[in-house]
């Protein structure tokens, strides 16, 4: 059957074609093709970049199947050169196995991860993955059996991403809906803080909220000044009806806290450069916000609180670490531009934890030594070492993941188990939801870090969930 379809393809007559054909497959060798396309796909953000890395992880995984398993295991003959004309052979054929083909195996990896992320783009490097698995038979490299079997490889490295890295969904997370809230048109009565330095450059949304909302009171943040303090000041002279917050997970944080404590709805904008939170809860920018605030479409999340010895409770939207794992979080985020997320975590994580020095903690009254502690205000998910997107924000349940250090080899176990997808079945790494958690620390006060702020040191730590804590308008 083979021979039969390379001497049916043989047959075709010559026409450019062909030169595009060599060209083409030529592009492909050693995924250049397909890292170039991926450049492209990461220059937008969103799904677009998330396509972009997991047909790149996809790759890779299919590229060590095929080349350095596949080809290992089943030796076999490339087709007779002979067998084709010769302007349809390539310049230089290749001498490794034919079986399977490694170049449709990256083809189809990187098409199958691309539309996980983003059926659109998949639609459109369908053609160009098929052109190039047809490509090898063309150039009479490949058996067409050869290109079957590399598609089914790449197929399945393409779905096997999804062992270490969930698929995003870009549904909002559940919340206590619905929530009717003031409608405020124009903005009258709403108070809204704006942190230009949240995002990028030239992503100030300044211009565009006092066009919208011409009534609302806009406040840029005090150099030199305690934020809470700035608005707590704002809020006793203004007497908002609302309170708005446009910036990152830091600023949102703070002026969540405000708005819980005071009762005060919150008008979400995302401007900075993670958005946590304004994803979850499913705000994708100031449009569908203007929308809610004009109608008084909203709904309530919850939020948990920290309380630090016996200083004041401090509010938290996304999540609290206690250990090296804020530390953690910096490096993955300062790595991934360039190695990509998961890549990213696993070099931040075994940096982190070879500098680490284990904690000796009491966890709901159980002694434990750890190296971190993980709580999140929600159940976040996948429920690895790298958490990514909450599907619920009305369970009224945190969070709470720590790293054992009472094992032999606990880092590199935990490590292994990690990278292999495999810490559910992880004696060293521990994951339960709940909705109240005391940590003691016995030795010296440690600090706490909360949505990626350093909070205070302290020896006794109370989290606390809060139901539908926080209004916001959505």
């Amino acid at each position: 059957m083979d021979k039969w379809l390379v001497r049916r393809s043989a047959d075709l007559p010559e026409t450019a074609v062909d030169r595009a054909l060599k060209a083409l497959s030529w592009s492909a060798d050693h995924g250049k093709l397909w890292f170039g396309v991926a450049a492209l796909f990461a220059l937008r953000k969103g799904g677009s970049r998330r396509a972009a890395l997991r047909g790149v992880a996809a790759i890779a995984g299919a590229s060590v199947s095929a080349n350095l398993v596949g080809k290992r295991l089943f030796p076999r003959r490339r087709p007779a050169a002979e067998l084709l004309p010769t302007h349809r052979r390539l310049t230089k054929r290749p001498v490794s196995s034919s079986f399977p083909s490694g170049h449709s195996a990256s083809a189809v990896a990187f098409t199958t991860a691309v539309a996980m992320e983003s059926p659109v783009l998949a639609v459109a490097v369908a053609p160009l993955a098929a052109a190039v698995a047809y490509s090898r038979v063309h150039t009479g490299v490949h058996w067409p059996t050869d290109v079957v079997a590399g598609a089914a490889i790449g197929v399945a490295a393409g779905l096997a991403t999804r062992h270490w890295w969930p698929t995003s969904s870009d549904e909002p997370a559940t919340a206590h809906q619905h929530w009717s809230l003031p409608a405020l048109r124009h903005g009258e009565g709403l108070l809204i803080l704006v942190n230009p330095g949240s995002g990028g450059a030239g992503e100030d949304p300044t211009d565009d909220i006092t066009r919208r909302w011409p009534k609302a009171i806009v406040l840029s943040p005090e150099p030199e000044r305690d934020l809470i303090d700035q608005l707590t000041e704002e809020i006793d002279t203004r007497q908002p009806r609302a309170l708005g917050v446009a910036g990152g997970d830091g600023t949102v944080a703070a002026v969540s806290t405000l708005a819980a404590e005071r009762e005060l709805p919150l008008v979400l904008v995302p401007a900075g450069t993670l958005n946590h939170f304004a994803r979850d809860i499913g705000v994708d920018g100031i449009d569908s916000v203007a929308t809610a605030l004009e109608t008084g479409d909203g709904a309530r999340v919850d939020l948990t609180t920290v309380t630090v010895d016996d200083e004041r409770a401090r509010w938290f939207v996304n999540t609290a670490s206690i250990g090296g794992y804020p530390d953690m979080v910096r490096l993955r985020e300062e790595l991934q531009d360039r190695w990509g997320k998961w890549p990213a975590a696993a070099i931040a994580l075994v940096k982190i934890l070879s500098e680490a020095t284990p904690l000796h903690l009491k966890i709901n009254g159980e002694t434990h030594h750890v190296w971190m502690v993980f709580v999140g205000n929600g159940s976040y998910h996948p429920k690895g070492f790298a958490p990514t997107t909450r599907p619920s924000l009305d369970t009224g349940l945190m969070d709470v993941r720590y790293i054992r250090a009472d094992m032999k080899l606990s880092r590199l176990r935990f490590i292994t188990a990690a990278i292999t997808g495999a810490l559910h079945r992880s004696r060293t790494y521990r994951q339960f939801d709940t909705e109240r958690l005391e940590v003691s620390v016995t030795g010296n006060p440690i600090h706490i870090a909360t949505d990626g702020e350093v909070g205070p040191a302290g020896t006794e730590f109370s989290f606390r969930t809060h139901t539908a804590a926080l209004a916001i308008y959505r």
